[in-house]
């Protein structure tokens, strides 16, 4: 009878695996929707590492299963099994394999992250503002705007550069300010967003699509994590310790923001969401932001107008009428 030749049997095996495994990472559906330019970066080693799992997986565990049925106990034998010690060959390419596949992996994931901007680049500790304005950051998180020469007279060349921590300018960008910088503050249990450059204060964060915007991550009790799914984005928030995030956001749409970190009782809770508009659906909300906080405008308070004396219910007409408020306090009798 005519036997297939084990090495090609395991060649063979090894393509099918191969196929199949590449398959698998292509096609799992494990990771939501991409809504950000850095989203397929990390879709694209996620889906190396799910292929890469499932082929260890297949060859591991189909080696275990054939060599149970091959190597089974037969009725009737109580032999002992061959004394094999071991093979040295066999340990050195079960070390090696995964070793080599790990240091790949690794190489990989390094360039993954400096594309998408984590690692630091020269001149890039303030990538947000203009050549001579940089951001201080004081104890309680909040953002103040200094021209980068002081009294001393130092130059802004002369400065140490601060790293930054967090996902920062890509290399694409590193030269470019951010369009668009927000202050986000992370408490037990909420976060706050702040737009220093229009003084809109919100419980969500809202962005325009296709814009480079930069978050700067503060803490004011514990530490709390910024983690949008749909962005492949996720940054620890430091109580004393500035941290950033930049992304662009590529889909319009509501995406859920979710503390990662477990910062207390009510962590579950503390959720809001990324509103991605069109750009002009992000001017419209910035009109209506401003408008709607600015100082001058009063606070409404519904009154029940059977609770009010004749004069107090006239009393906002009155000067529209032309009558003092001597008069018509007269004429209501009070």
């Amino acid at each position: 009878m005519f036997q297939i030749p084990v090495p090609l049997l395991t060649l063979l095996a090894g393509i099918l695996i191969t196929l199949f495994s590449m398959w698998v990472g292509q096609h799992h559906n494990l990771m939501p929707e991409q809504a950000s330019a850095q989203a397929p970066l990390v879709d694209e080693f996620f889906n190396i590492l799910i292929a890469v799992a499932t082929a260890l997986f297949i060859v591991v565990e189909g080696i275990i299963l054939i060599f149970a049925i091959k190597f089974r106990r037969r009725p009737g034998d109580d032999a002992d099994g061959p004394p094999i010690e071991g093979s040295v060959p066999l340990e050195i390419l079960w070390t090696a394999i995964p070793s080599i596949i790990v240091v790949i992996l690794g190489i990989y994931s390094v360039d993954v992250y400096k594309d998408m901007g984590g690692v630091s680049f020269a001149g890039d500790h303030m990538s947000h503002t203009s050549a001579n304005v940089h951001n201080i950051h004081n104890s309680n998180g909040s953002a103040i705007a200094a021209t980068m020469s002081d009294a001393s007279g130092i130059s802004p060349q002369k400065n140490p550069v601060t790293p930054q921590i967090g996902i920062g300018a890509t290399p694409e960008s590193v030269s470019k300010p951010a369009d668009l910088v927000v202050d986000v503050q992370g408490m037990q249990f909420a976060w706050i967003f702040n737009y220093p450059e229009t003084g809109v204060t919100a419980g969500e964060l809202h962005v325009p699509v296709g814009a480079d915007v930069q978050l700067n991550l503060s803490a004011t009790d514990v530490i709390h994590s910024f983690w949008v799914p749909q962005f492949r984005l996720k940054q620890d928030a430091l109580p004393g310790i500035p941290t950033q995030l930049r992304f662009v956001a590529t889909k319009p749409g509501r995406y859920p923001v979710v503390c990662a970190e477990l910062c207390g009782g009510y962590h579950g809770s503390m959720r809001t969401q990324v509103i991605v508009h069109t750009p002009e659906g992000y001017d419209s909300w910035l009109k209506e932001s401003i408008v709607a906080q600015k100082e001058e405008v009063k606070t409404t308070v519904a009154v029940n107008p059977v609770d009010l004396s004749p004069s107090e219910y006239l009393s906002p007409y009155t000067k529209d009428m032309g009558i003092e408020a001597a008069t018509l306090a007269e004429l209501s009798g009070n």
